[in-house]
C-alpha cells in the first residue's frame, strides 16, 4: 500500500473501532491510531509497517430507561389473559434498568417479547416500532419497542394431509385442537407431539397460517403415516432378571375391528410371558377400550409362579393425568423353584379372583424424562371376589409417590409406596394380587421380590401389605467448572412385606448405596451399588428409563 491508501484506511479503522465498540455498549471510547514503519533495512522479526490501535473504551453504557407500548388486541382487550400476557412480556424484558447495553443484547431482547407475543393469541404479532435513544456524555440508553399484536386468532378446521390408511376421525381426537379454541403454539406443538408418539405416524407437522381469518384460521396438519404393521426383535439384560431376548408384533389395524394389537413374547430365564393388548381408537373424550390376555412364569429362585390374566376395560392417556377402569380376572399356581417337595401347607398365592379396578395417575414434573423437580401420585382400587369353591370378597388399594425437590447443589428424590390387600382369612387370593419387594425400582441391595413373608418351608412369598421408602440424593458431576450429562447419588431405601399393617415395622429390609446417572438418548441410565443391610451382600443394579 501507499502512504495515501494507508493514511485512508487509517481513518477508515479509527471509524470501525468505534462502531464496533459501540455494539458491545461503549460510546465514548478514546481511540487513537499509529503508524511505526518498518526499519531500514527491515530486521527478521519485521518485515513490514506496523499499525497500532489503541483503545480506552470508557464507561458502559446502561439502560436508564425501558418503555414497552403495546397496540392491537393485547392493548384494548379487557380481558385478563391479555393482561397477563403483557405482565408476562414486561416482567422477562431482558434489557431492564441498569443492565449494560449491547447489541446483542437489544436484538436478544426484541427477539424474546416479539416470541412471548406470538406465542400466544396471536401468531401475526410484530414489532412495529423500536428505538435505543443513546447519550454517550451520560453513558445512558432509553429504549422503546412497540409491540402490535393484530387480531386474536381463533383455530378453525382442521385440514389433514397425508392421510390414507387410517380413520379419518384419528387425527382429530389425537390432535385435540377444537375450533373456536384461543390459539395457543404450545397446544399445537403438543398435539404434534401427540400424533408423532401415536404410533400410527411417522412425523407430524401442524401449523396455523397467521394470514388466514383470524376468526377461524384453518389448522394443517401434515402426517406421514407408519407402515400397517411391524415386528420389533429386542435383547436385553436387567441386573434382576438376567439375559432376555423378546419379539413384538403390531396391527395398527386389525381388519373389521380397526383396533390396533401388539402382541409379544418374551424368552426370559426368570420372567418369559406371552401376552397381547387390543386397544381401540380413542373416542372424544380421549378413552380407548383396551383387552389383555397375557401368560408368565415368574421365578425367583425359590418360587415359581404360574399366572394368567384377562382383562378389558377403558384407559385415558393425557398429558399429566392417565386414568383407567377395567375388570379383571387373575388365576395363578405357585410352586417350589427346583425343588421335588411342594408348599405343603403354605400354598399362599394359589388361586384366582374377578375384581372391578380402578387406576389413577398424575404427573407434575417440570420436564420429562429427566425431571428436576416436582410430584407423581398414583392410586390403584379394586374390589372383587376369590373364585372356585369358596368365594371371599376382597379389597385392594396401592399407592405411590415420588417427589423431587431442588437443592443448593443437585436435588433429593424421595420415593413411597404401600399396598394392602383386604380378605378373610381362608380367601384364596391369587399371588398377583398379592404383594413382594425388592430389586431395581424397589429396595436396592436385595433381588427382584427377594422382600416377602416367611413360609414354613423356608421359602419367602407374598404379603397382603407392603411398604416401601427411598430417599436418594442426586448431585451433578461436574468437569472444567461445568455440569456434565453425569450425576452421581447417595441413596437410602427400606421396606418391608406382612401379613398386617402392624408387623410392616418389623424386621425392614434396609439397602444403602453409591451410584451413578447418564442422561442418555434414550432416558435416564442407572447404575447403582446397593448393600443389603439384612443380608448383608452387595449387588449391583442397573435399569433405562424414568417410569412412573
Amino acid at each position: 500500500l501507499d502512504d495515501a491508501e494507508l493514511a485512508r484506511l487509517m481513518v477508515l479503522a479509527e471509524s470501525d473501532a468505534r462502531q464496533l465498540l459501540g455494539t458491545l455498549g461503549y460510546f465514548s471510547p478514546d481511540v487513537q491510531i499509529s503508524r511505526r514503519p518498518a526499519t531500514d533495512p527491515p530486521t527478521p522479526a519485521q518485515t513490514a509497517t506496523t499499525i497500532q490501535v489503541t483503545v480506552t473504551p470508557g464507561a458502559a453504557t446502561l439502560t436508564a430507561q425501558a418503555e414497552l407500548r403495546f397496540k392491537g388486541d393485547i392493548a384494548s382487550s379487557p380481558g385478563a389473559d391479555a393482561a397477563r400476557q403483557r405482565d408476562s412480556i414486561n416482567r422477562d424484558w431482558r434489557l431492564p434498568t441498569g443492565q449494560p447495553f449491547t447489541q446483542d443484547g437489544w436484538d436478544a431482547a426484541k427477539t424474546q417479547a416479539l416470541r412471548q407475543l406470538v406465542a400466544r393469541r396471536y401468531p401475526a404479532g410484530s414489532i412495529s416500532y423500536s428505538l435505543a435513544d443513546i447519550d454517550p456524555a451520560t453513558h445512558a440508553v432509553a429504549l422503546t419497542v412497540e409491540l402490535d399484536s393484530g387480531p386474536l386468532y381463533r383455530l378453525g378446521e382442521l385440514k389433514v394431509h397425508g392421510l390414507e390408511r387410517y380413520d379419518p376421525v384419528l387425527v382429530p381426537r389425537l390432535a385435540r385442537l377444537n375450533p373456536g379454541d384461543i390459539y395457543n403454539q404450545r397446544k399445537l406443538v403438543e398435539a404434534q407431539q401427540r400424533l408423532a408418539g401415536s404410533g400410527y405416524f411417522d412425523s407430524a407437522y401442524v401449523s396455523v397460517d397467521p394470514d388466514s381469518d383470524p376468526n377461524a384460521a384453518p389448522v394443517t396438519v401434515q402426517v406421514r403415516e407408519a407402515m400397517l404393521q411391524k415386528v420389533v426383535l429386542g435383547i436385553g439384560l436387567t441386573t434382576d432378571t438376567g439375559p432376555r431376548a423378546s419379539i413384538e408384533h403390531t396391527h395398527n389395524r386389525v381388519p373389521g375391528l380397526d383396533w390396533r394389537a401388539v402382541t409379544k413374547l418374551q424368552l426370559d430365564s426368570k420372567l418369559p410371558l406371552a401376552q397381547t393388548e387390543w386397544t381401540s381408537l380413542p373416542d372424544a373424550d380421549n378413552w380407548r377400550w383396551v383387552g389383555l390376555a397375557r401368560v408368565a412364569r415368574m421365578d425367583d429362585n425359590e418360587l415359581v409362579t404360574e399366572a394368567q390374566t384377562l382383562r378389558f376395560g377403558q384407559v385415558q392417556v393425557g398429558e399429566r393425568i392417565d386414568r383407567s377402569s377395567y375388570l379383571q380376572y387373575d388365576r395363578a399356581t405357585v410352586s417350589a423353584s427346583g425343588m421335588a417337595s411342594t408348599l405343603a401347607d403354605a400354598r399362599i398365592g394359589d388361586g384366582s379372583a374377578l375384581s372391578l379396578n380402578y387406576g389413577w395417575t398424575g404427573r407434575y414434573f417440570n420436564s420429562l424424562p429427566f425431571p428436576s423437580r416436582g410430584y407423581g401420585l398414583g392410586f390403584d382400587l379394586g374390589a372383587g371376589t376369590t373364585m372356585g369353591t369358596n368365594r371371599q370378597p376382597f379389597v385392594r388399594a396401592v399407592g405411590r409417590w415420588l417427589g423431587i425437590a431442588p437443592l443448593e447443589r443437585g436435588r433429593i428424590a424421595m420415593r413411597a409406596e404401600g399396598g394392602a390387600v383386604v380378605v378373610n382369612q381362608d380367601g384364596a387370593l391369587p399371588a398377583t394380587q398379592l404383594f413382594r419387594a425388592g430389586g431395581d425400582s424397589s429396595v436396592r441391595g436385595y433381588g427382584l421380590r427377594d422382600i416377602g413373608i416367611a413360609l414354613p418351608n423356608g421359602a419367602t412369598g407374598p404379603g397382603h401389605y407392603m411398604a416401601v421408602a427411598s430417599a436418594e440424593w442426586q448431585r451433578p458431576i461436574v468437569s472444567k467448572g461445568l455440569p456434565t450429562e453425569w450425576e452421581s447419588t447417595l441413596f437410602i431405601d427400606a421396606g418391608n412385606v406382612a401379613e398386617s399393617a402392624t408387623d410392616l415395622s418389623r424386621n425392614v429390609a434396609v439397602g444403602v448405596g453409591a451410584g451413578a446417572r447418564w442422561k442418555s438418548p434414550i432416558g435416564p441410565l442407572q447404575i447403582d451399588l446397593a448393600y443389603g443391610v439384612k443380608t448383608q451382600q452387595f449387588r449391583l443394579h442397573v435399569s433405562v428409563g424414568f417410569v412412573f
